[in-house]
C-alpha cells in the first residue's frame, strides 16, 4: 500500500534507538524527509547517513535532549513546514513512588508530558494552515494498567492522553489528527535491562526470565521496533485520516480487555 506520504517532512524524536528508531526507518522507507534525534553523537550521525543513503530522503540529526528548549527550536526549525511529528522521550528510571521528591516528579512530568505539548504547539499552526498533519506520540500500556515503578511514567504519559483528547478534536477538521501509540513489551534495550533485574533480583538464569515473560504474552513474543514503526507509519498516512484522539495498544494482547 502506498501510503501517500512520500515527501513529506517529519521530526521524529528520540530515535536514535528503540522504537524511535523503528519509526524513522518506517518513515523513511514511505519516502518521508527527517529530522532525527538523539543523545549519541556517533549513532545519531550514522543512522542519519544510513537512513539518506539507503531511501534516497534528506536527512538532518539534531543532537541533545528533546527536553531541552534549544534542542526542541533546532528540531522544528530544521524545515520550514513540518508535516508530521512523532513525540517520544525516555521514561523516568523505574522507581516506587515513596522514592520520588519534588523534583523527580517534574522532571518526569517534563519529560512525558510537558516536552511533547511544548514540540506540538510548535508545529500545529502550519499543519492547520496546510491543512494536513499528523502527530503520533508515544507513550505506555502503564497509561491503561498500572506497572508497578513506573508510577511517575504512568501518570505523565496519562496527563499527556488527557490533556490531548481535547486538542485532537479541535484540529480535526483541518487535517489534523492525533493519536498514541501505547507499546507492551518491544525488543529494546529498555527491555532487557528489565530482564536483567529480575534476573539478579530472583536469582534465575537471563534466560529463564525472558522465556517466563514471553509465556505471559498471547503473541508468545516480544514485539519488534519494525513492526512498531509500521504502525506509527500508517498513522501518519492519508489512509488514517479518520482516526484521531485515539490510543492504540500494541502489546501482542497481554492486558485483558475488551473495549
Amino acid at each position: 500500500m502506498d501510503l501517500g506520504i512520500a515527501g513529506k517532512r517529519a521530526i521524529v524524536c528520540a530515535s536514535t534507538r528503540g522504537l524511535g528508531r523503528g519509526c524513522a526507518e518506517a518513515l523513511a522507507a514511505e519516502g518521508c524527509h527527517l529530522v532525527i534525534n538523539g543523545r549519541d553523537r556517533d549513532l545519531l550521525y550514522e543512522l542519519a547517513a544510513n537512513l539518506a543513503r539507503q531511501h534516497k530522503v534528506e536527512v538532518t540529526p539534531i543532537l541533545g535532549d528533546v527536553s531541552d528548549p534549544e534542542v526542541q527550536k533546532k528540531l522544528v526549525g530544521a524545515w520550514a513546514e513540518v508535516d508530521i511529528l512523532v513525540n517520544n522521550n525516555g521514561g523516568p528510571p523505574r522507581r516506587d513512588y515513596v522514592e520520588l521528591d519534588r523534583k523527580a516528579i517534574l522532571d518526569g512530568v517534563t519529560q512525558n508530558m510537558v516536552t511533547p505539548i511544548e514540540l506540538i504547539r510548535a508545529v500545529i499552526d502550519g499543519m492547520r494552515a496546510r491543512k494536513f498533519g499528523r502527530i503520533v506520540n508515544i507513550t505506555s500500556s502503564s497509561v491503561l494498567a498500572p506497572i508497578s515503578g513506573l508510577d511517575l511514567s504512568s501518570g505523565a504519559r496519562a496527563g499527556l492522553s488527557a490533556f490531548l483528547a481535547g486538542v485532537s478534536r479541535q484540529v480535526a477538521g483541518d487535517g489534523i489528527t492525533i493519536n498514541n501509540l501505547l507499546p507492551g513489551k518491544f525488543e529494546t534495550e529498555r527491555l532487557m535491562g528489565g530482564h536483567k533485574r529480575n534476573a539478579e533480583k530472583s536469582g534465575k538464569p537471563l534466560d529463564a526470565v525472558i522465556a517466563q515473560e514471553k509465556a505471559a504474552i498471547p503473541a508468545r513474543r516480544f514485539g519488534t521496533s519494525q513492526e512498531f514503526g509500521e504502525v506509527c507509519a500508517f498513522l501518519c498516512s492519508v489512509q488514517a485520516g479518520y482516526i484521531t484522539g485515539q490510543n492504540i495498544l500494541l502489546d501482542g494482547g497481554l492486558l485483558p480487555r475488551a473495549f
